[in-house]
């Protein structure tokens, strides 16, 4: 039998984001220098999963509110984006490569999650092909450097969830963000536009098409913001805007009101 440890590749490194360890943290450092920390320590942030030339500077604003002295764990959820899934899944691997270092799936929270019977287990193929996660894995490991030896991380694959899905492991989650030592990374992108997308809502009074979006997304920044998972997904069907990470983050808010 082989104990050979099971590792997820940095699979989008080298198209995605540079596959070069001393480039990425050049661009990293780049970004996160021009970000103000104001609102930190975050417990849970909110960041987009695009490419880095279209979202690294975006993100670093998220990540500028992580406070690694106190961060022991990290959890992030990410949406599927090429496999049907009715429930959250976790990953076969026990380590995520990274261009900069390692990171280390904590494994006894792992084995907590399975015994509730509530996730699925992905295959390492499933794993590797999906970005919404490993976009995040170079970020967390530059704002969590200073203790890089010092944490663990939690990847949770979310699918699409029911609203009493997304409460279900809103209230199981909620224990480990009662817990300060823990932090919560969401992985959404926002409105996506256009015939591609099959989504054209366009709000004449707000002017070009840009601005209506803009707005349109600021309505829902602003819902997130409450912490009401109910006007979240009211606003959902409303609009039906195309937020890719929207069950991440009815989880996320639904986790919110059990603490």
């Amino acid at each position: 039998m082989s104990n050979r440890m099971v590792c997820r590749e940095a699979s989008h490194a080298g198209s995605w984001y540079t596959a070069s360890g001393s480039q990425l943290n050049a661009q990293l450092e780049g970004w996160l220098s021009q970000a103000q920390p104001t609102a930190g320590p975050a417990r849970a942030i909110i960041a987009p999963h695009a490419g880095y030339t279209y979202c690294g500077a975006c993100a670093a604003h998220a990540y500028k509110q992580v406070d690694p002295s106190i961060t022991r764990r990290v959890f992030i959820l990410g949406p599927s984006h090429h496999v049907p899934l009715s429930r959250c899944a976790l990953s076969p691997a026990e380590v995520y490569r990274t261009p900069l270092y390692d990171l280390r799936i904590d494994q006894k929270v792992y084995a907590d999650l399975w015994k509730t019977g509530m996730f699925e287990r992905m295959s390492l193929q499933t794993d590797e092909d999906e970005h919404s996660i490993e976009m995040h894995l170079p970020y967390t490991a530059k704002a969590m450097e200073s203790h890089k030896d010092e944490f663990s991380i939690v990847p949770v694959l979310v699918g699409a969830l029911s609203e009493s899905k997304e409460q279900e492991y809103g209230k199981l989650l909620s224990k480990y963000l009662a817990d300060p030592s823990n932090l919560f990374i969401i992985s959404s992108d926002f409105c996506h536009w256009g015939q591609r997308f099959r989504y054209t809502y366009f709000d004449e009074s707000q002017g070009e098409i840009y601005r209506s979006i803009e707005h349109l997304d600021k309505m829902g920044m602003g819902i997130i913001e409450q912490l009401d998972p109910i006007s979240f997904s009211n606003y959902l069907k409303k609009y039906h805007n195309t937020i890719c990470g929207r069950h991440p983050i009815g989880v996320l808010l639904n986790v919110s009101t059990f603490i």
